[in-house]
């Protein structure tokens, strides 16, 4: 299927506003998941021990956490409504199942959220302290539902189970609520919570790293950069851990992504795992859209035995994906061309059948069998060439190793900072609160590769083999998508530099009862 230039205009402008509001929106979501469990604790400590630096801490960090909290939820709107104006196709395609988690994400969780976080807020000395713990480890409870779910939604878009195709409306519906929470799902949940967990652990560790450089309420810094320096040790652990088994199911369901991620042109047996390697065009290789890897440093056989804990499993490239290959498990995998035809066949099984379907049963009945023959590879119908298949090698591959190197700097950082502050070395060893400071950016480049990896590493699909990202854009002017590209644009920078001022004034004010 080609596309015109103003589709193509259409198609672009489209991807580039519903990324800027995604990029914008989880400026803010990893820092409210990690703040409210932080707070949460912080106030248990308070409610057991009576301490009130405990206290002092849990009214510090909350005040930060509602900020950004606020500024989340309007952004997360804007998110969530772009998939009507600017993608209602894909709406009309999947959204009985895609609607659902969405659903109850906004019936539960967010009204969980709304309810208790005014008490959270506006209940000190209205209500009980015992009420008033509970309400704030609600609010915990009801931003991290609120992200279940709606990584529920994203992980069905990756791996689309649980569900069949009406050939009579063209549209996708739910058969099984519990195939759509599948692995994909959770494990995409947990590595992206324990990462923003990650996140908010950094924030804490570097905000309190300003506070040792300017000599003023160490106490608290202190208290403050113990728990969430062990909060970050505990939280990127379960990060690296919850990477590999993602890791594994993208070997699994995604591997033209995963191919991305290594830069892997031809696969094999024993794959090695590319720690550095910078990528070059080679006019020798078949695709423009394929890159070389040149002065790698790699460790024999690692990517295999992460993708199926087998030294010698079999590791599918580009080129075995275009040419056809049998998995490590032994599933066969048609070549894309061929896969290109049989979705071509499907899409015209089904034109076939609605034109029948009224007045020649029997013809009606062979299109239908040959759309569900075929139906698995009825995306690759909207392809206009094998190449197709190839995200953008250079953005994926480099951002999965910022994430990665960055990741492991974290590390250092947390026990660093965690003996700073337990052996009270505030006058010497400097460089670590500046440390500290460095790595709060640092963690929201880390979270935001880490979203490129996972969005940008999934193109052309917008659901895996079902829907290309140019069949789901709406039909619209694309003028209509520039103009408010540039004011959402406009909206989301005068946003964020609100909430940066605001938390600069709230970080310069420091601690109170």
């Amino acid at each position: 299927m080609l596309y015109d230039l103003s589709a193509t205009t259409l198609v672009e402008w489209s991807r580039w506003q519903f990324a800027m509001t995604a990029i914008y929106h989880y400026m803010f979501v990893p820092l409210t998941l990690g703040l409210s469990l932080l707070v949460a604790v912080m106030e248990t400590t308070w409610y057991k021990t009576g301490n009130d630096d405990w206290l002092k801490a849990t009214k510090f960090w909350m005040k930060l956490f509602g900020v950004n909290f606020a500024i989340g939820v309007a952004t997360g709107l804007i998110l969530e409504f772009q998939f009507g104006t600017n993608w209602s196709n894909y709406s009309w395609f999947v959204g009985d199942i895609f609607g659902a988690p969405l659903a109850i994400e906004g019936i539960v969780a967010f009204f969980m959220e709304a309810t208790f976080v005014a008490v959270m807020f506006f209940g000190w000395r209205r209500v009980s302290k015992r009420f008033h713990l509970v309400s704030t480890w609600l609010v915990y409870v009801g931003t991290n539902i609120s992200a279940l779910w709606i990584l529920v939604a994203n992980g069905w878009m990756q791996d689309p189970v649980g569900m069949t195709f009406d050939p009579d409306t063209a549209r996708n519906v739910m058969t099984s609520f519990t195939d759509v929470l599948s692995a994909t799902a959770f494990n995409k949940f947990f590595h992206t919570v324990t990462s923003a967990y990650t996140l908010s652990a950094c924030f804490v560790v570097g905000v309190c790293g300003w506070f040792f450089l300017k000599r003023r309420d160490t106490e608290f810094a202190r208290k403050s950069i113990l728990l969430g320096s062990v909060f970050g040790l505990i939280s990127i652990a379960l990060t690296i851990f919850t990477g590999d088994t993602t890791s594994q199911n993208i070997a699994r369901t995604q591997p033209a992504k995963f191919a991305a991620m290594e830069g892997l042109n031809r696969g094999g047996n024993g794959v090695g795992l590319t720690v550095f390697g910078i990528l070059a065009d080679d006019p020798a290789l078949p695709s423009k859209r394929l890159k070389s890897t040149t002065a790698a440093i790699t460790l024999p056989g690692l990517l295999s035995w992460m993708s199926y804990r087998d030294c010698h499993a079999f590791i599918p490239g580009f080129q075995d994906i275009l040419e056809g290959y049998t998995s490590h498990e032994g599933k066969t995998y048609a070549p894309v061309q061929q896969r290109i035809e049989n979705g071509q066949r499907a899409m015209d099984a089904l034109r076939s059948y609605k034109q029948a379907k009224k007045t020649n049963a029997a013809a009606a009945d062979s299109a239908l069998a040959v759309l569900r023959a075929n139906y698995a590879d009825f995306g690759y119908g909207s392809l206009s060439s094998p190449e197709e298949i190839i995200p953008h090698v250079p953005l994926v591959f480099y951002s999965f190793r910022i994430m990665v190197g960055l990741g492991f700097l974290f590390i250092v950082l947390f026990i660093l900072s965690w003996w700073y502050a337990k052996k009270r070395q505030f006058n010497r060893f400097k460089f670590i609160p500046y440390l500290a400071l460095a790595c709060v950016p640092l963690a929201y480049i880390a979270s935001q590769c880490g979203w490129i990896v996972a969005e940008v590493g999934r193109q052309p699909w917008v659901v895996q083999d079902l829907m290309t990202t140019h069949v789901a854009v709406t039909d619209i002017t694309s003028t209509w998508v520039q103009v408010t590209f540039w004011l959402f644009a406009l909206l989301f920078t005068v946003m964020l530099v609100a909430e940066l001022k605001i938390l600069c004034s709230q970080i310069k004010k420091g601690p109170e009862v």
